[in-house]
């Protein structure tokens, strides 16, 4: 029996995805599923112990799996079992490193079909170079795969802009209109399109502009001192991106409960498993302190 705690608008449960999702029967119910699973970096991870500590504490989760195969036998039925929560505008956002990311891709392709792919986020976490005798990798990817045809995508969004580079502001955007707005004309097939400065230009592919230390510093409010944590602002943008007023949200492998605390922020409702009892307990801590802070 899936044993679950309702908070906010969402519920939290505790347990395997693969053995909650098959229970809980989410067909055609997610409009946003963002997983993060482990990355097979191999050991253990460990959270601190307390606000503010740096030294590592309780073993939150291992990642240590026998090998890349092993690692994808165990990834595969899990992603066939969260898109099977999806609804036909429903997507699914699979964050790797390059240890796994480029074999999980073929597995996706399977699980979804190779034209559901969608395209790939890279995530620029802002952490330093450390490996020496070849290229450091700085990186991490999110994988984007759609249920359907039509994928909830809202890249007009703010949250899915970026301001024009100062030398294109110079070049390109000499007109004002009479509310005194900066813009340009673009005449294609004799069509003209007008563009306004404040608006922005559509982000492209590479967000290098939500770094991880907001989330793993144990001087930032929302860092919980779990592993791995990711930024609220890239959640933010995530959930933004791919998600409607109505949708629901669904974390498989919560781990600290970013995704959840950010669907909470936005009025979303939500779906948070993991069989972490670490991870359980950090973000039902998380959430319900949020709670109190906002007087919901």
């Amino acid at each position: 029996m899936v044993r679950s705690a309702r908070i906010g608008q969402g519920e939290l449960v505790r347990g395997d995805c693969l053995d909650v999702l098959s229970e809980l029967q989410l067909a055609g119910s997610v409009d946003l599923a963002y997983v993060d699973p482990p990355f097979n970096a191999g050991g253990t991870r460990s959270a601190r112990h307390e606000p503010g500590e740096r030294t590592a504490g309780r073993v939150a989760y291992r990642d240590a799996w026998g090998g890349l195969d092993a690692f994808l036998a165990m990834l595969e039925p899990r992603l066939a079992a969260v898109r099977d929560t999806l609804s036909a505008v429903g997507s699914l956002w699979l964050h790797l490193d390059h240890r796994a990311v480029h074999d999980a891709k073929v597995l996706a392709d399977r699980v979804f079909g190779r034209a559901a792919f969608q395209g790939e986020v890279i995530w620029v976490p802002g952490n330093g170079g450390k490996r020496r005798g070849g290229p450091s990798v700085t990186h991490q990817t999110i994988l984007i795969f759609a249920r359907g045809k039509d994928m909830i995508w809202n890249g007009d969004h703010p949250a899915l802009r970026e301001r024009h580079a100062a030398t294109s502001l110079r070049m390109h955007f000499k007109n004002v209109d009479e509310n005194g707005r900066q813009y340009r004309d673009r005449i294609v097939s004799g069509k003209t399109y007008r563009y306004y400065a404040d608006v922005g230009r559509r982000m492209g592919s590479v967000w290098a502009d939500c770094p991880s230390m907001r989330a793993n510093t144990p001087l930032i409010k929302e860092g919980t001192g779990y592993p791995t944590q990711k930024p609220e602002s890239l959640m933010e943008r995530v959930l933004r991106a791919a998600t409607l007023p109505t949708s629901r949200v669904l974390d498989p492998m919560h781990g600290s409960g970013t995704t959840l605390a950010v669907a909470e922020r936005l009025a979303l409702s939500w779906l948070g498993i993991d069989q972490s009892p670490l991870a359980h307990r950090t973000a039902k801590t998380r959430l319900l302190a949020q709670l109190r802070t906002t007087g919901s």
